[in-house]
């Protein structure tokens, strides 16, 4: 069986670090893309080693759809080089970051820095990256509870969410002659620094989360990168264009 080879945007830290130690596991190589802090970057390329895969991380900055193009060269060069081949099997849009305001609170620059993360740089990264996804490839997106539940202050972020979704099921129709799936998963509340770790550290909201949510507790960074690892497995090769939410059974 040839090597698989996943790319993960926002993979050195958060739910994108446990996405990757889950790939690795399954005896998937990573590419991953961090934002600035090279430190954590290079921590996850030495977990995934130490599982005995390959790891490399490069910058990305999802605000800049164009910083996306520049990974997508690196990556493919890196992969002519060390494989023998530009093409890879695998590619997961993860990275993201939160905005916290009321609609009539929000500014233009708040609003399209969202759209930019989530919604443009996901578009074209994955646009530039299509070329080198292999037959049988997967793709896998991330949008959020948010987007079917509401929270006054998510509105610009999770609207992007939302499109990302919509951006899903066209992938899975347009590429299914390349036998390659897109879906995408929706995570709940999740203890992460996402949106200034409120989640992980602000015991008042914890308890509102884990008391709207049908298994009682706030969700784990663990609990998302098994999920990604099932839909890149032969196990999922029939799921396509399906949004999967991973949230305990928030707001059921």
């Amino acid at each position: 069986m040839s090597q698989k080879i996943a790319i993960i945007t926002g993979g050195s830290r958060g739910l994108g670090r446990d996405m990757a130690l889950n790939l690795a596991k399954d005896g998937v190589n990573i590419i991953f893309s961090y934002h600035s802090n090279l430190i954590k970057a290079n921590e996850v390329i030495e977990a995934i080693e130490a599982l005995g895969q390959k790891a490399v991380a490069f910058q990305f900055d999802a605000n800049n759809y164009k910083s996306g193009q520049d990974f997508i060269v690196k990556t493919t060069n890196y992969l002519q080089q060390e494989y023998g081949t530009p093409n890879f099997d695998f590619l997961i849009n993860n990275a993201g970051t939160g905005a916290y305001n009321l609609v009539s609170d929000t500014t233009e620059v708040q609003f399209d820095e969202m759209m930019n993360v989530h919604l443009k740089s996901v578009y074209f990264f994955t646009q530039a990256a299509l070329p080198y996804l292999n037959e049988g490839g997967r793709i896998v997106n991330i949008s959020s509870g948010l987007a079917r539940f509401s929270f006054p202050g998510m509105s610009a972020y999770a609207m992007m969410k939302g499109g990302v979704e919509v951006f899903t099921r066209y992938l899975a129709k347009e590429l299914g002659q390349r036998k390659i799936t897109a879906n995408v998963i929706a995570p709940g509340a999740i203890a992460t620094d996402f949106a200034g770790g409120t989640n992980r550290d602000n015991e008042e909201k914890r308890a509102i989360i884990s008391n709207i949510t049908a298994l009682g507790r706030v969700g784990e960074t663990e609990d998302i990168g098994g999920i990604i690892a099932f839909l890149c497995s032969e196990k999922a090769g029939w799921i396509n264009g399906q949004r999967i939410e991973v949230s305990g059974g928030m707001l059921v």
